[in-house]
Protein backbone atom coordinates (compact mmCIF):
# COMPACT_ATOMS: atom_id res chain seq x y z
CA UNK A 1 0.00 0.00 0.00
CA UNK A 2 3.00 2.43 0.94
CA UNK A 3 4.67 1.84 -2.46
CA UNK A 4 1.69 2.52 -4.48
CA UNK A 5 1.13 5.85 -2.84
CA UNK A 6 5.00 6.12 -3.47
CA UNK A 7 5.00 5.50 -7.36
CA UNK A 8 1.19 7.49 -7.80
CA UNK A 9 3.16 10.86 -5.84
CA UNK A 10 6.37 10.01 -7.72
CA UNK A 11 4.05 9.73 -11.51
CA UNK A 12 2.60 12.83 -10.19
CA UNK A 13 5.65 14.62 -9.96
CA UNK A 14 6.90 13.44 -13.11
CA UNK A 15 4.00 14.26 -15.05
CA UNK A 16 4.08 18.07 -13.35
CA UNK A 17 7.69 18.08 -14.26
CA UNK A 18 7.02 17.12 -17.86
CA UNK A 19 3.91 19.56 -18.10
CA UNK A 20 6.38 22.26 -17.75
CA UNK A 21 9.11 21.67 -19.83
CA UNK A 22 6.47 21.44 -22.89
CA UNK A 23 4.84 24.32 -21.47
CA UNK A 24 7.98 26.05 -21.76
CA UNK A 25 9.27 24.59 -24.89
CA UNK A 26 5.85 25.71 -26.50
CA UNK A 27 6.53 29.51 -25.21
CA UNK A 28 10.12 29.18 -26.53
CA UNK A 29 8.70 28.22 -29.99
CA UNK A 30 5.55 30.59 -30.70
CA UNK A 31 6.45 33.98 -27.95
CA UNK A 32 7.39 37.16 -30.22
CA UNK A 33 10.81 38.27 -29.95
CA UNK A 34 11.68 40.85 -27.40
CA UNK A 35 12.10 44.07 -28.61
CA UNK A 36 15.76 44.22 -27.17
CA UNK A 37 18.80 45.74 -29.41
CA UNK A 38 19.27 43.98 -32.86
CA UNK A 39 22.83 44.90 -32.60
CA UNK A 40 25.61 42.03 -32.52
CA UNK A 41 28.74 43.58 -30.94
CA UNK A 42 32.17 42.88 -30.50
CA UNK A 43 34.96 44.52 -29.24
CA UNK A 44 38.32 45.14 -30.06
CA UNK A 45 39.92 45.39 -26.86
CA UNK A 46 42.98 47.87 -26.22
CA UNK A 47 46.36 45.73 -27.00
CA UNK A 48 44.92 42.92 -29.00
CA UNK A 49 47.35 43.97 -32.22
CA UNK A 50 50.34 43.85 -29.46
CA UNK A 51 49.07 40.13 -27.96
CA UNK A 52 48.74 39.02 -31.51
CA UNK A 53 52.15 40.33 -32.13
CA UNK A 54 53.72 38.66 -29.45
CA UNK A 55 52.42 35.42 -30.83
CA UNK A 56 48.93 34.67 -29.15
CA UNK A 57 46.05 33.25 -31.60
CA UNK A 58 43.33 35.62 -30.61
CA UNK A 59 39.90 35.63 -32.67
CA UNK A 60 37.57 38.29 -31.75
CA UNK A 61 34.91 37.34 -34.33
CA UNK A 62 34.26 33.83 -35.38
CA UNK A 63 35.11 32.78 -39.28
CA UNK A 64 31.55 32.10 -39.67
CA UNK A 65 29.31 35.01 -37.85
CA UNK A 66 25.40 34.00 -38.06
CA UNK A 67 22.79 36.65 -38.45
CA UNK A 68 19.15 37.14 -38.14
CA UNK A 69 16.85 39.50 -40.13
CA UNK A 70 14.49 41.36 -37.73
CA UNK A 71 16.44 39.72 -34.46
CA UNK A 72 20.18 40.26 -34.75
CA UNK A 73 20.88 42.00 -38.67
CA UNK A 74 23.34 44.62 -37.31
CA UNK A 75 26.55 44.23 -36.48
CA UNK A 76 28.81 46.31 -34.77
CA UNK A 77 32.41 46.52 -34.14
CA UNK A 78 34.01 48.71 -31.70
CA UNK A 79 38.12 49.49 -32.10
CA UNK A 80 39.20 50.24 -28.57
CA UNK A 81 42.56 48.76 -29.75
CA UNK A 82 45.82 51.52 -30.99
CA UNK A 83 46.16 49.95 -34.63
CA UNK A 84 43.51 50.32 -37.27
CA UNK A 85 41.64 46.69 -38.31
CA UNK A 86 40.35 45.97 -41.69
CA UNK A 87 37.12 44.42 -41.78
CA UNK A 88 36.18 43.48 -45.64
CA UNK A 89 35.86 46.89 -47.29
CA UNK A 90 36.16 49.23 -44.08
CA UNK A 91 39.31 50.26 -41.89
CA UNK A 92 38.38 50.48 -38.72
CA UNK A 93 40.72 53.16 -36.84
CA UNK A 94 41.32 53.24 -33.09
CA UNK A 95 38.47 54.26 -31.55
CA UNK A 96 36.10 53.85 -34.54
CA UNK A 97 33.01 52.11 -34.05
CA UNK A 98 31.37 51.00 -37.52
CA UNK A 99 28.03 49.22 -38.37
CA UNK A 100 27.17 47.16 -40.72
CA UNK A 101 23.15 46.90 -40.86
CA UNK A 102 22.02 43.72 -43.04
CA UNK A 103 18.41 44.17 -45.02
CA UNK A 104 18.48 40.94 -46.97
CA UNK A 105 18.99 37.68 -46.37
CA UNK A 106 22.88 36.63 -48.15
CA UNK A 107 26.14 35.22 -47.70
CA UNK A 108 29.18 37.42 -47.56
CA UNK A 109 32.69 36.77 -47.66
CA UNK A 110 35.69 39.00 -46.90
CA UNK A 111 39.40 39.82 -45.49
CA UNK A 112 39.39 40.42 -42.30
CA UNK A 113 42.28 41.13 -39.60
CA UNK A 114 39.83 39.72 -36.19
CA UNK A 115 40.66 36.55 -36.32
CA UNK A 116 43.85 33.83 -37.29
CA UNK A 117 42.18 32.78 -40.44
CA UNK A 118 42.07 36.28 -42.24
CA UNK A 119 38.50 35.68 -43.93
CA UNK A 120 34.99 35.88 -42.39
CA UNK A 121 31.86 34.74 -43.44
CA UNK A 122 28.86 36.56 -42.62
CA UNK A 123 25.02 34.29 -42.94
CA UNK A 124 22.40 36.65 -42.92
CA UNK A 125 19.36 33.98 -42.36
CA UNK A 126 15.53 34.66 -42.10
CA UNK A 127 13.48 35.84 -39.35
CA UNK A 128 13.47 32.38 -37.34
CA UNK A 129 9.41 31.25 -37.87
CA UNK A 130 7.27 30.73 -35.00
CA UNK A 131 7.61 26.85 -34.17
CA UNK A 132 10.34 24.68 -34.48
CA UNK A 133 12.88 27.34 -36.31
CA UNK A 134 12.38 29.63 -33.59
CA UNK A 135 13.15 26.91 -30.64
CA UNK A 136 15.86 26.03 -32.44
CA UNK A 137 17.24 29.08 -32.81
CA UNK A 138 16.08 30.38 -29.03
CA UNK A 139 17.77 27.04 -27.89
CA UNK A 140 21.16 28.09 -30.46
CA UNK A 141 21.36 31.56 -28.54
CA UNK A 142 20.88 30.72 -25.51
CA UNK A 143 23.66 27.82 -25.28
CA UNK A 144 25.89 30.45 -27.20
CA UNK A 145 25.57 32.63 -24.35
CA UNK A 146 26.54 30.30 -22.12
CA UNK A 147 29.45 29.50 -23.92
CA UNK A 148 30.74 32.96 -23.35
CA UNK A 149 30.30 33.17 -20.02
CA UNK A 150 32.45 30.05 -19.45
Amino acid sequence: MQNSRLARAGFRALLVLLTLIFAAAGWAALAPFAEDSREQVYVIAKGTWARRMGGENIDILPSELRMYLGVKDVLVIKNDDDVPQVVGPVLLMPGQVFRFPFRTVTKVQFACTLHTSGQLTILVQPTPGAGWDRLRWRVESLLKSELQIS
